[in-house]
């Protein structure tokens, strides 16, 4: 079959002019972007988030499916209800019960990841211009999702205790000076990503006082809460203001994201319009994949899988920071999470971690840039290393490529200077492509 030619003259998208203007917030993210060549196998991709799902028993996993089939699959294929199936509701109270909180079903509403529920979250508070307040970095996933209701994100910065509560303070002040009001605070406040560090015991009953006396509404976003290494799961926000914060839930780190399952638990008011959102949005949650997480939950030792994860996972955190401490040269430094996926670096002096991108990759190792985790593209001064996917000798062997990157990239400043044109071919402004061939 032949491809259609394209009109002479005509531009590459006929259809710009026509756009809604919130489109223009619309970009591809930095992550994204890193796919392609991340998932070639002579690349350490230290990268992506994935879960390794080669630690679930699928032979266990596909007994669960049989059996779902067997027993109810004319119920799993049909149509469900807008709020989620209401045995699974009830399942992920039990599931949210170890972290502290207390909800009712009703209190639930389940949706396709919980990168949905913060999509429906943010269309139904958002209009144009309103103010989000969020980490210094954030969630790239989040900040995809505020640009594309044209929110005004205002960063908070942190540090290895979480958000700093007097900056959090000082940028409600600054908001209010303007005229406007935030809408609410999106924080991850446990393991967070990018950044690897957790919300203090301390801090957390201040952050919640300060958004108690200004009247704004926290959305806690909590997907590896489960994934603590080294103590009981840490006690959540909700569970200390279940009229003040929005809660966020997945299944994707502790089961497996091809699932799609993800849920809300919401102050009553929210949760109706919630549930009306996500009709309008998805009419119903799939049923199939509710009902295979509730029959997993149901029939199979899910607690000592999320153990098997903690351990795998702590393992691989344990050879990243050890590879770091012995690899990478004076100046840089890094976060060292208690739990999760993710380890933030932040670089020597004089070093940007997108510009030296194109390099690592050549080198065939695979960062994210830290300006994909800021709503105004700072943080080039770090990146994010994720430890969850590859196993311990490809972790090694990447930090080893990444320091030795960072030596040339040191090399290279000393001689030609911040700015200037350097060989090779990691000059972001000329290059034509973002990375080198790596066939």
């Amino acid at each position: 079959m032949g491809t259609v030619p394209r009109r002479s003259g005509m531009r590459l998208d006929a259809f710009l002019d026509r756009y809604a203007v919130r489109t223009r917030g619309m970009t591809a993210s930095e992550i994204r972007a890193l796919f392609a060549v991340a998932s070639r196998p002579e690349v350490v991709s230290l990268a992506g988030g994935m879960p390794y799902l080669n630690a679930l028993p699928l032979d266990a996993v596909g007994s669960v499916i049989a059996k779902l089939i067997r027993e109810r699959g004319a119920v799993a294929m049909q149509y469900g209800s807008g709020q989620g199936d209401p045995t699974l509701r009830e399942q992920i109270c039990e599931v949210m019960r170890l972290e502290g909180i207390a909800a009712h079903p009703d209190d639930v509403v389940i949706t396709v990841g919980s990168q949905h529920a913060l999509d429906l979250i943010t269309r139904i508070f958002i209009d144009p211009g309103d103010v989000v307040i969020a980490e210094a970095p954030s969630y790239v996933g989040a900040l995809s999702v505020f640009a594309s209701y044209q929110a005004e994100v205002v960063h908070v910065s942190m540090d290895d205790c979480g958000i700093v509560p007097e900056q959090l303070s000082d940028a409600i002040k600054a908001i209010s000076l303007v005229g406007k009001r935030a809408k609410f605070l999106y924080t991850v406040p446990n393991f967070h990503n990018p950044a690897g560090i957790s919300l203090s015991v301390l801090r957390r009953q201040e952050v919640l006082e300060i958004c108690q006396r200004a009247g704004i509404l926290v959305l806690e976003d909590n997907p590896y809460g489960l994934l603590g290494f080294d103590a009981d799961p840490i006690r959540v926000l909700r569970a200390d203001d279940p009229e003040g914060v929005i809660y966020l839930g997945s299944f994707s780190k502790t089961f497996a994201p091809g699932f799609r399952v993800g849920w809300a638990v919401a102050p009553h008011g929210v949760q109706k319009k919630l549930v009306l959102a996500a009709e309008a949005s998805v009419l119903c949650p799939p049923m199939f994949s509710q009902l295979a997480i509730s029959t997993y939950l149901a029939s199979q030792p899910w607690q000592v899988q999320i153990k098997t994860y903690r351990e795998l996972y702590r393992e691989r955190r344990n050879t990243m920071l050890t590879a770091l401490g012995e690899k990478m040269p004076s100046g840089a430094t890094w976060t060292k999470p208690g739990g999760g996926f993710y380890v933030w670096l932040t670089l020597p002096a004089g070093l940007d971690a997108k510009a030296m991108l194109p390099r690592a990759v050549a080198a065939r190792v695979a960062y994210v840039p830290g300006n994909a985790f800021f709503a105004n593209g700072s943080g080039s001064s770090s990146l994010r290393l994720s430890y969850c996917y590859p196993p311990p000798d490809r972790i090694r062997e990447g930090v080893r490529r990444l320091a030795a990157v960072l030596e040339e990239e040191q090399e290279l400043l000393a001689t030609f200077g911040p700015g200037e044109l350097r060989p090779t071919g990691n000059n972001s402004s000329g290059a034509s492509t973002p990375f080198p061939d790596l066939a």
